[in-house]
């Protein structure tokens, strides 16, 4: 009987596998939007990928796994038979390409499914919601199959294909963080109309301070490790100019006509920005190909992590790691919430708190630690776009992992070019442009609503 039960359980746990999210809610789990479900289970594969991808990259990996006997070539043999698994082959920089190649085409894939899907009732949100078995699967062929790309020149062009996808992702970015410095001051405003306003002003005032603190003293120490009194006329151009824009940013948030058009615009969020601008400005010059002007830039001979004949000084720089931080918590809040923000749900196709009227009673009729379909009148967010946002993440990913640094045809040499310095200042031009246009696009165009 035990077994039979234990069967069937099995049976059960495959059966929501090939089908829709509701299943995947564990009993422990409260009950939740099918669309947001959805939502964390590809960002799951995402992340994922980028587990093996640092797995990948991580210097020694190749040693140990020469140390297991018929694993790799060269590795002795076991009961005879000799190892012929190059493992140098699916290791290092190039092993990170394949896999960011293999998550781009996978995201891509369901990007083009999904067109035009308006509502659950389609039967290619079933596809989006559910078949999450074969959708691994997917991804693992893709992923093999990405490993048998000749070398020539794939590394060089999809180097480019990553800048490019980068920045875009770097404006998804900043559109999240202006929006989230706009909601932070909102809600604790909001908290001080209701009362204690002495707390949560000196609150509002202890946290600016500390974010423009924070900026002040990492700009100086900008200046200090990325320029020379002599020479580095770039990096003193690049910080200076960013410095520049900041204070005039933080000025104008101040104004008294952007404080009567936009009475909740206020230093908190010009301090945020400022301080991303900053991170932004110290992740460019870490790319900066010349070695007396950047302390930080690695020096390698191969993409290979067991082959590499000079030290470095680390394997993955600080900026990166900073990076990496801000794309997991970016992608996160792509897919479980959407904006308090109208226009900005609008600008990036979201519109949770429209669709899906009537989810409560779905929740209800569903039971308890169940996800209930909330899209039946409608999706609330648009799934073609919600892949490529994924897409761009999966290239944002790949080059933080590889530190912006292109290989050669021959896989041997690894350089920082300039077209990574360029990338991300002109990104961070554009979200100080982007913030600059949220300030004053209420008294540009006074007859438009921007609540």
């Amino acid at each position: 009987m035990g077994a039979c039960l234990g069967v069937c359980s099995l049976l059960s746990c495959a059966s929501c596998l090939c089908g829709s999210a509701p299943c995947l809610l564990c009993g422990c789990c409260p009950s939740a939007k099918n669309s947001t479900v959805s939502r964390l289970l590809f960002t799951f594969f995402l992340f994922l990928g980028t587990l093996v991808s640092i797995i990948m990259i991580i210097p020694g990996v190749e040693k140990e796994l020469h140390k297991l006997p018929g694993f790799c070539e060269g590795s002795g043999s076991v009961l005879g038979v000799q190892a012929r698994v190059d493992c140098g082959s699916f290791l290092g920089h190039k092993a990170v390409y394949r896999m960011g190649f293999a998550m781009a085409a996978f995201f891509l894939l369901f990007a083009a499914v999904m067109v035009c899907v308006r509502s659950s009732k389609d039967p290619r949100a079933a596809v989006q919601n559910g078949f999450w078995f074969f959708k691994f699967l997917v991804l693992v062929g893709l992923t093999v199959g990405a490993f048998y790309i000749p070398d020539g020149t794939f590394t060089s062009v999809w180097f480019y294909f990553g800048a490019v996808g980068s920045f875009l992702f770097l404006l998804i970015q900043l559109i999240l963080l202006i929006d989230f410095a706009h909601s932070w001051s909102q809600l604790w405003l909001h908290k001080a109309g209701e009362g204690s306003a002495k707390g949560w002003y000196a609150a509002l005032c202890l946290v600016t301070f500390i974010f423009y603190a924070s900026s002040i003293a990492a700009i100086v120490l900008l200046y200090v490790y990325y320029t020379k009194p002599e020479g580095c006329t770039e990096g003193k151009v690049l910080i200076s100019i960013n410095l520049i824009l900041c204070l005039i940013l933080s000025i104008v948030s101040i104004l008294p006509k952007i404080q009567d058009a936009q009475p909740h615009s206020g230093l908190l969020q010009a301090s945020i920005i400022t301080l991303y601008t900053v991170y932004v400005t110290w992740s460019a010059l870490a790319n900066v190909p010349i070695q007396s002007c950047n302390p930080t830039l690695l020096v390698r001979n191969s993409t290979s992590s067991a082959m590499a004949t000079q030290p470095l000084t680390t394997w993955w720089d600080a900026p990166s790691i900073v990076g990496l931080i801000i794309f997991i918590l970016c992608t996160f809040f792509i897919s479980v919430r959407s904006s308090d923000h109208p226009q900005v749900n609008k600008l990036m196709l979201t519109e949770e708190s429209g669709a899906g009227v009537g989810g409560e009673a779905g929740a209800t009729e569903s039971g308890p630690h169940r996800a209930y379909d909330n899209e039946q009148d409608g999706v609330s967010y648009n799934y073609t776009f919600f892949h490529l946002c994924l897409l761009l993440a999966s290239l944002y990913i790949m080059m933080t992992l590889t530190n912006w640094y292109r290989p050669d045809e021959s896989l041997q040499v690894l350089s920082s070019p300039w077209a990574a310095v360029w990338v991300k200042i002109c990104s961070s031009w554009a979200g100080l442009l982007l913030y600059l246009w949220t300030l004053v696009a209420p008294l540009v165009l006074p007859n438009r609503d921007f609540s």
